[in-house]
């Protein structure tokens, strides 16, 4: 009996992205191809501009590819509009940056019910789901707590749970230790992984940091706009 193959949470085929930067055409990347599987741990690697983060936004669909083919749970980006590409990213795709991009005057559970305002969910359904949210992270009891009031590891654990607020398939977190000393960094490693093995939602994480990048059961090493390893082909299941 052949065993189905699952729709990749993530697809990429020769993905290339060039800048123009004062008159000068720069190759961010080069023809970048991987699949990323319905709760795969990736962490993709690489020094400051190997390409990783130009890479996480196309993932993200946050820019566009000069050429090459992305598929998001199945869907190919180039056949969408904006207005889809946005309600695309709200429904699918969980975002969390190293700068936390909280909204300063409004609380922990203001902040975290946010993406379910766009999607037009009741004012009780987006605070049942925003306290979940948190509580999922280990903040019941900061719901009410402006960013101000949080250290740096509680408010990233804020952006967390506004990731996973709406359920999406695929978490990207960009450098998500970067502004964290080692025990919060440490922390939000293992919430990391706690919600990866106990929700199914696709971790990707991109760093420079060799021992954060440890944390994910796969990883891709990129350098000069081209992954150079893979550690799925070098170990296949």
């Amino acid at each position: 009996m052949t065993t189905p193959v699952l729709e990749a949470a993530l697809e990429a085929v020769d993905l290339t992205r060039r800048y123009q930067l004062d008159g000068v055409a720069v190759e961010a990347l080069r023809g970048v191809s991987l699949r990323i599987g319905p709760g795969e741990f990736v962490a993709i690697i690489g020094p400051s501009g190997s390409g990783k983060s130009t890479l996480m936004h196309l993932l993200g669909c946050l820019d566009q590819p000069t050429s090459g083919r992305l598929r998001v749970n199945g869907v190919e980006m180039s056949q969408l509009s904006d207005t889809q590409l946005a309600e695309l990213r709200n429904k699918t795709i969980g975002f969390v940056f190293q700068s936390f991009h909280l909204l300063a005057r409004t609380t922990a559970l203001e902040n975290v019910a946010l993406p379910l305002v766009y999607r037009g969910v009741g004012k009780a359904e987006r605070r049942a789901r925003a306290r979940a949210a948190l509580e999922s992270v280990g903040l019941g009891h900061r719901m009410d707590h402006r960013p101000s009031q949080m250290s740096g590891g509680e408010q990233q654990r804020v952006a967390i749970a506004r990731a996973l607020v709406g359920q999406p398939k695929v978490l990207l977190a960009d450098e998500p230790t970067g502004n964290l000393d080692t025990r919060n960094g440490a922390e939000v490693m293992a919430i990391l992984d706690r919600l990866n093995s106990d929700s199914g939602v696709a971790v990707v994480l991109v760093t420079h940091e060799p021992e954060v990048a440890e944390h994910a059961r796969r990883q891709i090493h990129v350098r000069d706009g081209l992954i150079e390893l893979d550690t799925a082909e070098r170990n296949p299941a």
